[in-house]
């Protein structure tokens, strides 16, 4: 998928004074892209348009106007695309207890490594994930994965960490978004 450009961005007080309409547009285009697995992982797959808001919100949020700065927050949500054939996804562990978060966050350290979609023909496929966020104790709640399908929109995701196996079917919405995606980058 082509990395978002930088002609593409709003300045944030433009990007303010649009957000309404803008985060709804935005949030109407994850919808599709949210898998839902069991009652604590999120998946939301990331396109340009997703990682276009990532960037804005940020910065929005940090009132962020030098270029530099501009250019590296950029650079860091460009990331979250993965390249041809690859679908790019940040996964969304939703503990809202700290103790338990901390306790399964610690216990699933290995989680990543046994995280999997499944393609029509039965093929599982491993994510590739960003090793900074796995610790040497445990893992953080945000994980950037890139799912190397080889352009074939999966029908599953799922997990099969030992006490922690789920997997959930894509509907045909997310299925249609996914294959958008994934016809988007050229493959």
């Amino acid at each position: 998928m082509k990395p978002v450009q930088r002609s593409e961005l709003l300045d944030w007080v433009t990007y303010d004074e649009r957000r309404d309409q803008l985060r709804a547009q935005a949030l109407a285009i994850k919808a599709p892209r949210r898998i839902q697995l069991g009652d604590v992982f999120t998946f939301l797959f990331e396109n340009r348009d997703t990682v276009r808001y990532q960037v804005q919100e940020m910065m929005r949020a940090e009132r962020i106007v030098r270029e530099t700065d501009i250019l590296h927050e950029l650079a860091t949500y460009n990331e979250l695309l993965g390249g041809p054939g690859v679908l790019g996804c940040t996964l969304l562990i939703g503990i809202d207890d700290e103790a338990e978060r901390a306790e399964k966050l610690t216990a699933w350290r290995d989680l990543p490594g046994h995280i999997y979609a499944r393609l029509p023909d039965n093929t599982v496929v491993r994510p590739s994930f960003d090793a900074r966020q796995v610790g040497s104790d445990r893992l953080s709640a945000v994980q950037y994965l890139r799912f190397p399908v080889g352009g074939v929109v999966p029908v599953v995701i799922g997990t099969d960490l030992p006490g922690l196996q789920h997997s959930v079917t894509l509907s045909p919405e997310q299925h249609a978004a996914l294959a958008a995606d994934l016809a988007d980058d050229g493959v």
